[in-house]
């Protein structure tokens, strides 16, 4: 890009050009003694990527060149070395502002990208898809402290609601005191070579000291029995592994070989020597019930696994890509898997308060280091609003039993959310009778995870119906997809029905066992908590438009609107909605923009870097009648709204109706908070006319308050 010309028109295509061309400098730089079969797949993946690369260099009109990409990269390279290409030594704490990829700075003749493994190669995830594994240990994150990153750079989903852009991390960290070691967590067991190839270096198992485990989530957990295995093989019975007292339990189930271990509790303190003292900090439901923070008094560093991370793979240590960069993957995670704990935040916040927090080690994505202070601010902003909200209150309570129950009861809750409920999680193996007390006393409808049959989370049920009132109180009955081990929904729900508790909803459940949790159940299961959030706000909403200015609302009411219907695939769902806020923004590049609700059970499909196609419906056509009936009727969580409806796969997947004169399929670039919806910008990336004398169908409105 420094030798060849672009017009100012294009400078805006600079940006995505340069990020595209730093992680592909970067990968390929991470491939050195990969096997044969994991570094040729590696170099497909380059050279792929190279072959976008150049096609967006050129329809950007920015780059003027008939040489292919790799001579344009080589001249690149050089002249930013002979240049002397501008790059800040540090990150700016400015917000906003970034770093380049070590590896580019590599590449540039400057800093080196250290400690970064060979390339392997996994395919567990989606079927036919590989997915490249790699591991970074850096030796100094602070004193005395490294770190294990394990980088899932092609991870694309957690979950529907997690639409991973930039894959990944699971991060571990060793602190080596003067007169003890403890190692801060493991990875996912998909790395387990990669992971004790680097541990090896690091550590010698025989003398290990202490391994704290601050939740037992696979993703962090799932190499602590190998560990723990590996540490005795090697004559060590003394490793000792540290954990809230839940953590602990838990992982007696999860490890059936007994293990050293010592539960502790909030102010409980280890001194590894040297300065390095550690306290532990309790903090429950972030976003496990066992879940703790680790804080080391010598380096200021806060060790607090999921809590303030984010999925964003990286090479980069710390946060030097900047607030602007990171945000969005920081927020999405939040709103996922914290704001339904938001109370539990601001508890955990409080008890961190006195200690000098001067960097956060996070369980995924970058160290919490150059805007420290906001990432917590914004934990804290965002938790006060959501726990400020006076409106209707829902109590989920889930079993940590079943694998399953948490995560369908996420997924519940972040429906929940979109519709500014506040939510309460907690797991029915952690509360006694007097925080059930407490929880259904702030709630309006309280919804329950299906638990093991005779088991003390099912006992906590009785508990619960004894504190509730009918006339206060709704609830609702989920599946956990615990097979013939949970208790049977039907029976739970007769138990409440006895009760004389109203129903808020019919209860949710996984119809197809054999099938499993399938990316269309758990769409389900978000709608689902979509559908009660917009039950239990239709009263507040429709007040709030009652008392807004009829005759300003009957005025934007005129202004008229397009009909569409928009489509959209993802993770193998198909979802479809009837649309009139599409307009166009820009001709180059050619892009809509697609308002929508946040309340809509199609949002989960419409988020960044997501595919949609609107199809235009034709004025005074009776296919157009047909298709808006059909799309407009109520359908229940979870259904496929196409199913019977005739129409094609188009290129982004989406459909395509043949009902419809025209369609336009479009990428989502970015999305703004507008309030009660989110206006997505989308370029448009393909479309064709059906029909070329038809006339496009227009949507007129009588209040503007209202669709």
């Amino acid at each position: 890009l420094v030798n060849y010309p672009y017009r100012e028109r294009s400078v805006g295509a600079v940006r995505p050009i340069m990020s595209a061309f730093s992680e592909m400098t970067s990968r390929a730089v991470m491939t050195p003694k990969a096997p044969a079969l994991a570094a040729a797949r590696h170099q497909q993946h380059v050279a792929a990527q190279a072959r976008s690369l150049e096609g967006v260099a050129r329809s950007a009109g920015g780059v003027a060149s008939s040489k292919p990409l790799p001579e344009m990269m080589t001249a690149t390279l050089a002249a930013a070395s002979g240049a002397g290409l501008a790059v800040r030594g540090r990150a700016s704490k400015r917000r906003g502002n970034k770093m380049p990829s070590r590896t580019v700075l590599a590449a540039r003749g400057g800093e080196a990208a250290q400690g970064l493994s060979e390339v392997e190669m996994w395919t567990g995830l989606t079927p036919g898809k590989d997915y490249r594994l790699q591991t970074m240990s850096v030796q100094s994150v602070a004193n005395n402290t490294s770190t294990i990153r394990s980088l899932d750079w092609d991870r694309d989903r957690f979950d529907i609601e997690f639409a991973l852009e930039r894959g990944t991390t699971y991060n571990s960290y060793i602190i080596k005191g003067s007169e003890k070691t403890a190692v801060v967590d493991t990875s996912h067991e998909k790395f387990e070579r990669l992971y004790f190839d680097a541990l090896n270096k690091e550590v010698d198992l025989a003398t290990l000291n202490y391994l704290v485990c601050s939740h037992t989530e696979p993703d962090h957990s799932g190499l602590i029995g190998k560990l723990i295995a590996l540490a005795k093989k090697a004559g060590n019975e003394e490793l000792t592994v540290v954990g809230s007292k839940m953590c602990i339990s838990f992982l007696e189930n999860l490890i059936f070989e007994p293990f050293k271990h010592q539960v502790v509790a909030n102010g409980d303190k280890i001194d590894l020597g040297g300065g390095h003292e550690l306290e532990f900090v309790i903090a429950p439901n972030l976003h496990w019930p066992d879940t703790m923070f680790t804080f080391d008094h010598g380096t200021g560093v806060l060790y607090t696994c999921d809590a303030f991370g984010m999925h964003y793979c990286s090479d980069n240590l710390k946060d030097v890509e900047g607030v602007q960069e990171l945000l969005p993957h920081y927020e999405l995670y939040y709103n996922c898997l914290m704001k339904p704990n938001a109370r539990s935040v601001l508890s955990a916040l409080k008890k961190i308060g006195d200690f000098d927090v001067k960097s956060i080690a996070t369980g995924h994505g970058p160290m919490l280091t150059e805007f420290c202070g906001e990432w917590v601010g914004s934990y804290k902003d965002w938790s006060e609003k959501a726990t400020a909200n006076a409106g209707p209150s829902v109590a989920l309570f889930w079993a940590s039993n079943f694998a399953q129950s948490e995560r369908l009861s996420q997924l519940f809750a972040h429906g929940l959310t979109s519709n500014n409920v506040t939510v309460e999680m907690h797991d029915l193996n952690a509360v006694d009778i007097h925080d059930i007390t407490e929880i259904v006393g702030r709630a309006s409808v309280f919804a329950i995870m299906a638990p093991p049959v005779d088991s003390d989370a099912s006992a906590n049920i009785a508990n619960i119906i004894a504190n509730a009132k009918p006339k206060k109180h709704q609830f609702m009955i989920l599946d956990s997809f615990g097979g013939k081990s949970q208790e049977s929904v039907a029976l739970l729900r007769n138990r409440l029905n006895s009760a004389e508790i109203p129903e808020a909803m019919p209860a949710m459940e996984v119809k197809d066992e054999n099938a499993g949790v399938t990316p269309q159940v758990m769409q389900g299961f978000e709608e689902a908590g979509m559908f009660l959030g917009r039950k239990l706000t239709q009263k507040e909403k429709a007040a709030a438009a009652k008392n807004q200015n009829k005759d300003v609302a009957k005025a934007v009411g005129r202004i008229a609107q397009g009909l569409y219907v928009a489509t959209a695939k993802k993770s193998g769902v198909r979802h479809a909605m009837v649309a009139s806020w599409v307009s166009p923004v820009s001709t180059e590049p050619l892009a809509l923009q697609l308002t929508i609700a946040k309340d809509r059970a199609m949002e989960p499909l419409l988020r960044i870097g997501d595919s949609f196609t609107i199809n235009i419906l034709e004025e005074g056509s009776p296919e157009t009648l047909k298709l808006t009936k059909h799309f407009l009727q109520k359908f229940a969580p979870g259904v496929d709204r196409l199913e019977g409806v005739d129409c094609f796969e188009g290129s982004n997947g989406a459909a395509v109706l043949r009902g419809a004169c025209a369609y336009v399929e479009c990428k989502i670039l970015s999305r703004m908070d507008a309030s009660d919806h989110w206006i997505g910008y989308a370029e448009v990336i393909g479309g064709n006319v059906a029909k070329q004398d038809a006339t496009a169908a227009v949507h007129h409105r009588k209040i503007g308050s209202y669709y």
